[in-house]
């Protein structure tokens, strides 16, 4: 199990999701889980390491950016 590909993929929706305005529509998830994808592999961490720890990154994306949405709300 790789703990430091769930770290990276924390980090990075702090930095990429959270802090940003996203669309949740389809072409912006999947534009973010290539982004994703690719920053990983920079710091020299593989998409299994992410996913093995949170699952699917498209729908943990999406579930940030819907949940980033909610916070606000009642």
């Amino acid at each position: 199990m790789s703990e430091r590909g769930a770290e990276f993929f924390g980090r990075w929706i702090t930095d990429n999701v959270m802090r940003g305005k996203v669309g949740a529509d389809i072409l912006s998830v999947a534009e973010l889980t290539t982004k994703l994808f690719a920053d990983a592999k920079a710091a020299g961490i593989s998409e299994e390491e992410i996913e093995e720890e949170v699952g699917s990154a498209y729908e943990a994306i999406l579930a940030a950016i819907v949940g980033s949405k909610d916070a606000g709300k009642p």
